[in-house]
């Protein structure tokens, strides 16, 4: 059962790019994370930056929008960065190969409503809101994430 965990407030990228890489160290494979909120809430900035951090070198980390789905690979697993905006049906998002995925690399997925029924359940949700001053994620999981992320919010 999914609860929220925190709310953290973000006045700009650099505070983006920070909560993105004090959580990467904290996520394996087999673990996704959804990216909710509309069009220029920080998703991709998120994304961007978590990935960096996890390859642990600057990377060109490019939206999907267009090619739906970017991989990277680290040393101990691929990460795979989805934007499933332009999908229409979950039936679409499947065809990609999410459902491997979902087991065997991170995956950072924006619009994840796109998925439907085929979101894991045990997810990790991070909803951005934007405002006039940054940002705001509310970090939302199972038992499971909170104890994983304990100490994050502090």
């Amino acid at each position: 059962m999914q609860s929220t965990l925190f709310a953290k407030h973000l006045s700009d990228e650099a505070q983006t790019a920070e909560f993105a890489a004090d959580l990467a160290p904290l996520i394996t494979t087999g673990d996704t994370i959804l990216l909710e909120g509309d069009i220029g809430a920080g998703k991709s900035a998120f994304a961007r930056a978590f990935i960096r951090a996890r390859l642990g070198r600057m990377e060109d980390v490019p939206s999907p929008t267009f090619t739906l789905v970017q991989t990277y690979e680290a040393e101990d697993g691929d990460i795979w960065h989805c934007d499933l905006y332009r999908l229409t049906h979950a039936d679409e998002a499947l065809e990609l190969g999410l459902n491997d995925a979902f087991e065997t690399a991170i995956c950072l997925i924006e619009w994840p409503d796109r998925l439907g029924d085929a979101a894991p359940e045990n997810a990790l949700h991070l909803a951005f809101a934007a405002g006039e001053d940054g940002h705001t994620i509310t970090v939302s999981g199972s038992a499971k994430w909170a104890q994983r992320l304990r100490g994050l919010h502090d």
